[in-house]
């Protein structure tokens, strides 16, 4: 069975930063990291998608953190089909995804900045989470083809959100499709009552990861502000409908990220704490264990009824391409990322 790694989708989150969960004393940017990583053996880079995470930044977040622990970082918006602040562009370069000299600026800038994690053994994976305004068609295979190629030889996870991906119309294309490409797909926990709900199904598309996030099950995903998108106490009893699922991705790749998005207070990393404690001795396997205080402060969450559902989903077949479509901006939701 692959190793479980369960940690969140920030350390830097204002709201977990302001919450108290940090110690005194733990509360400067080196503490913080290293205090997360006592008890977490992987983190999600957020603040990538909004800047450019900085070679600097990089190089310490590896120095920070034991051997072992992981970092998975999320593409920067412009390489995704995001637009882009203009703001966050280096060197004053136009916010441009469709002019190719930025764009292999940017990629370039991107690589860089990575390298200091991939180099230490520390990259986990480059996520690339694609709008929900990329639908499946042609477009988007040649998309994702492209992005193949730019990151060849780095582990690589999509998440789409475009419910259309995983419906049974396109599942096993999409599938092939990412296989083809040797990248992970990307499972989601999300509310199921919203026309753009992404269906919860486990593809396994790549043998050595699997990625699971746990977005939190608000009605006003995609609407409202992000306390409100994201406000969500994952209870016992959701997280243990995962249970079953969680340890069959993990009896099929080398390693399974299980990240928490729910970043409003101490949200994401209670309830990340408690999965710890629910998958016993299956997420032992974790580089980076916790220490003995931070087993310690796992608690269990109050039962709540199951408010979704799931169904796993079969090998890969050959597929048919995808397409892409670009559309408005989505508001900035983590803080910056910090040396």
């Amino acid at each position: 069975m692959g190793e479980i790694l369960v940690g969140t989708c920030s350390w830097t989150d204002r709201a977990l930063v302001g919450s108290g969960w940090y110690p005194p004393g733990r509360r400067d940017a080196e503490g913080r990291l290293r205090y997360y990583a006592e008890r977490f053996p992987v983190v999600e880079v957020d603040s990538a998608y909004y800047a450019l995470p900085g070679a600097r930044n990089c190089r310490l977040w590896a120095e920070r953190t034991p051997e072992g622990f992981v970092f998975d970082v999320k593409a920067f918006s412009l390489l995704t089909g995001h637009p882009t602040r203009p703001a966050a562009m280096p060197d004053g370069l136009p916010a441009e995804p469709g002019d190719p000299k930025v764009l292999d600026e940017v990629w370039a800038r991107f690589t860089e900045d990575i390298e200091p994690l991939r180099a230490a053994g520390r990259l986990g994976s480059v996520l690339f989470q694609f709008p929900p305004w990329v639908r499946p068609g042609t477009r988007a295979g040649q998309f994702l083809r492209e992005c193949a190629e730019r990151t060849a030889g780095w582990p690589v996870s999509v998440e789409f959100r475009h419910p259309g991906w995983w419906r049974e119309e396109w599942a096993d294309a999409t599938r092939a499709l990412l296989a083809r490409y040797d990248m992970a797909a990307v499972a989601v926990d999300m509310t199921q009552t919203l026309p753009g709900s992404v269906p919860p199904v486990t593809p396994v598309t790549a043998p050595r990861l699997s990625v699971v996030r746990f977005h939190g099950r608000s009605g006003a995903w995609g609407s409202g502000s992000k306390e409100d998108r994201f406000r969500h106490d994952y209870r016992e009893a959701e997280l243990a409908e995962w249970l079953p699922r969680l340890r069959d991705l993990a009896g099929r790749v080398d390693e399974l990220h299980v990240l928490f998005n729910n970043c409003c207070g101490t949200a994401a990393v209670r309830a990340a704490e408690a999965m710890r404690g629910l998958l016993g001795d299956t997420g032992r396997g974790s580089r980076a264990r916790p220490s003995a205080q931070a087993a310690d402060e796992v608690t269990a969450l109050p039962s709540r009824a199951r408010d979704g559902a799931n169904a796993a989903t079969s090998a890969p077949s050959p597929a048919a391409p995808a397409d892409t479509q670009s559309a408005g901006a989505q508001p900035s939701r983590k803080d910056a990322g910090e040396p």
